[in-house]
């Protein structure tokens, strides 16, 4: 199922790689790095290799059909078969039978609700936390903060939402906030679609990076082996903290970016995450040979990388 880019993508910058033999066996290479998680992912869930083969296939071609467009080319059967590696009957039979395009996920309108009343100060007690509001009328009311986002979804529908996911609550006709962050649904198909939605972006923004010359995304990680648990533990509430002021900085720009394009004739969406991630690092060979002192020693570092604009460490 074909993912639409983002719409600055669609410019033609140029391309800085090419389908040369070289170019194409280190993609190959990382590829299966980069799908490790993916597969584990699809297995866990019942998906084999024949399922996944099925998906690829259409994948490969619509992806084909943008890159053509893209260049100013017409597709064809042909050019899309030779470009894809898609048999032309096949490329045939997807024509007639054409996938549906799902767009990204987007936030709930509760979820929009309720992170702007937790970093809005029109609707913050001077302690900062988000103020019991009352549930209709005008003012500083959760009616009204519902209508800022949305007038096509009643008020009423939006509480029932955050009240089924325990995220507020009713006091004297008052609705107070139970949490310090918006909690997604449990239901298993939204969790999956954010998953696949920020994975995606994450990636494109690097595929952007190695492919074209068009300004880099950020596209940064940082990097430390050689740790205990209690290190990790620390260094995860470490990165949570850091993603708290980031968020709350970049949240309240953005919203007074849309507030400031909501005249204009924008068209592009942006996304910005954070992620934290630890496991047991495997020994390589060179270093399941050595001592295990000196074999954990070449293992300890802590360095930063990515495809975006280089940082210092």
């Amino acid at each position: 199922m074909k993912r639409p880019p983002p719409e600055n993508r669609s410019e033609d910058h140029g391309m800085q790689v090419s389908p040369t033999p070289e170019h194409a066996e280190l993609a190959l290479r990382e590829a299966a790095v980069l799908l490790a998680p993916i597969v584990l992912w699809l297995l866990r869930n019942g998906v084999s290799y024949p399922s996944l083969a099925d998906l690829l296939k259409p994948l490969f071609v619509e992806t084909a059909k943008g890159e053509l467009e893209r260049a100013g080319t017409k597709p064809t059967q042909s050019s899309l078969s030779l470009l894809s590696g898609v048999h032309r009957k096949d490329v045939r039979d997807l024509a007639e039978t054409p996938h549906a395009v799902r767009p990204p996920a987007r936030p709930t309108l509760a979820s929009q609700v309720f992170t702007r009343w937790l970093h809005d100060g029109r609707y913050l007690g001077k302690d900062r936390k988000p103020r019991p509001l009352p549930r209709t009328g005008a003012g500083r009311t959760f009616e009204t903060l519902c209508r800022e986002l949305s007038n096509d979804v009643h008020p009423r529908t939006v509480l029932d939402e955050l009240l089924r996911l325990g995220q507020v609550a009713l006091e004297d006709d008052r609705v107070v906030a139970l949490a310090d962050s918006f909690v997604p649904s449990p239901r298993l198909d939204e969790m999956t679609a954010l998953f696949s939605s920020n994975a995606a972006d994450h990636i494109a923004a690097a595929v952007s990076n190695l492919t074209t010359k068009a300004d880099r995304f950020l596209e940064q990680s940082i990097y430390a082996d050689g740790l205990t648990q209690e290190s990790a533990a620390l260094l995860h509430d470490v990165a949570r903290q850091a993603w708290s002021t980031a968020f709350e900085i970049v949240l309240r720009r953005a919203r007074e970016r849309v507030d400031h394009d909501k005249k204009g004739d924008g068209e592009l969406r942006i996304r910005f995450g954070s992620y934290f991630f630890s496991e047991p690092v495997p020994p390589s060979a060179g270093e399941a040979a050595r001592p295990a002192a000196k074999a954990s020693a070449a293992r300890r570092s802590a360095r930063a990388g990515g495809t975006g604009k280089k940082q210092k460490p």
